[in-house]
């Protein structure tokens, strides 16, 4: 622990920031070199000209609300060397203002040295969404400050979080339906947020023009659970058995998301009601990433960058109060190893889509087992914790 604290006190939080600034400088040199953030100005773009947004055969190119088109138009009005910049900017400050304030709420010493050794165990896995500048970076920390909101019961913060989360992705419905089920009273603020989010494009389009976006937009969301067709493979649970030619058929996909559904709204609830509340929202926020990440047949390799910062707090968490010992080194080796696997060509084409899923179901279920043994060893020496 001493040699650990050492290194990462500070050293973690630098490369962290570091690695904003080579991703401003990289984007600024080729502004559309592995970048995704043309598509969100051509689809401002298209919005604002009154074109079609979605391509609902293929289910590929632009994927997100008209909102995102219509509250993305600042960014594209100021171009690429400036609009693109400033929207990584946002979610990377947002997103690590989300990892400070749940380092402040785990408390207990060396918060200085959690942060920085969390953030160094998720450069490797966030680096390519933060640089490809996907919506996934934003997506994550809405998703984190939603879950601090509703468990403290914050309503206007809970309005703002959750409709940040589904203007950058609509898979954030997950997190709105577990944020319901940890507070019920809260559903009302969620509806509204739902609402809220599909009325603001029409304050910029005429409504014909909206309805028919809407209509393309709920085709194209139930043709996506299906094969998209395109260039696009999925990299969830399915990865690792599409990858030795054994294909799942969709009906069995299906029961095993749902199975697993269930399974995570277990954990949560029973997180939030027998952990420390600090320590609750990160296990309920690694829970609900870990779904969303190997459970979601939309996702990518970058998609990962969700769980990467969570997963490596809780792995610091995990090292500080073991005192390091086996379970934290192989699972901090694994999530830092995890991330590595894009930088060679040949590496990658080795591990994709089936590494990715295997390293995080083993590094989740292993963090929600240790999470739910502490959660164990708290009722049986103090009783059930709950929280109002």
């Amino acid at each position: 622990m001493i040699i650990s604290k050492q290194t990462f006190d500070r050293l973690g939080f630098g490369l962290w920031i570091l690695l904003l600034l080579v991703v401003l400088a990289l984007a600024v040199l080729s502004p559309d070199s592995r970048s995704v953030v043309f598509v969100y100005r051509h689809g401002s773009e298209a919005f604002l000209e009154g074109r079609p947004l979605y391509n609902v055969e293929l289910a590929m190119g632009y994927l997100y609300t008209p909102a995102f088109a219509a509250l993305y138009i600042p960014f594209a009005k100021l171009g690429p060397y400036l609009g693109d910049q400033l929207w990584r900017v946002l979610g990377f400050t947002v997103l690590t203002l989300a990892a400070i304030r749940q380092v402040r709420k785990v408390g207990g010493q060396d918060l200085m040295w959690l942060l920085s050794f969390g953030l160094c165990l998720a450069l490797p896995m966030a680096a390519g969404a933060i640089r490809n500048g996907q919506a996934t970076i934003l997506l994550a920390a809405a998703c984190w400050f939603l879950t601090f909101s509703a468990l403290e019961g914050r309503r206007a913060e809970t309005f703002f979080w959750a409709s940040v989360a589904i203007i950058a992705k609509p898979t954030a419905i997950v997190m709105l339906l577990l944020a319901g089920a940890l507070r019920p009273r809260l559903i009302p603020v969620l509806v509204l947020a739902v609402l809220a989010v599909l009325a603001i494009p029409y304050l910029f389009a005429p409504a014909d023009y909206i309805n028919a976006l809407y209509r393309d937009f709920f085709q194209m969301l139930t043709s996506m659970a299906a094969d998209g067709g395109g260039h696009f493979v999925p990299t969830d649970f399915t990865a690792p058995f599409t990858k030795i030619g054994l294909l799942i058929p969709a009906i069995d996909a299906t029961v095993v998301r749902v199975v697993a559904a269930l399974l995570t709204l277990s954990a949560v609830l029973w997180f939030d009601r027998k952990l420390e509340r600090g320590v609750a929202g990160l296990a309920i926020f690694v829970t609900a990433a870990f779904y969303m990440c190997v459970f979601n047949p939309r996702v990518e390799p970058n998609t990962y960058a969700m769980i990467a910062v969570p997963a490596g707090l809780a792995i610091a968490l995990l090292w500080r109060q073991e005192r390091g010992g086996a379970l934290a080194m192989v699972l901090a080796t694994v999530q830092f190893l995890a991330g590595l696997t894009g930088i060679d060509r040949q590496l990658n084409d080795f591990f994709y889509p089936w590494f990715r899923p295997i390293a995080v179901t083993v590094i989740a279920c292993a963090l929600i087992w240790w999470f739910w043994a502490k959660a164990r060893e708290k009722v049986v020496s103090a009783g059930p914790v709950t929280h109002g």
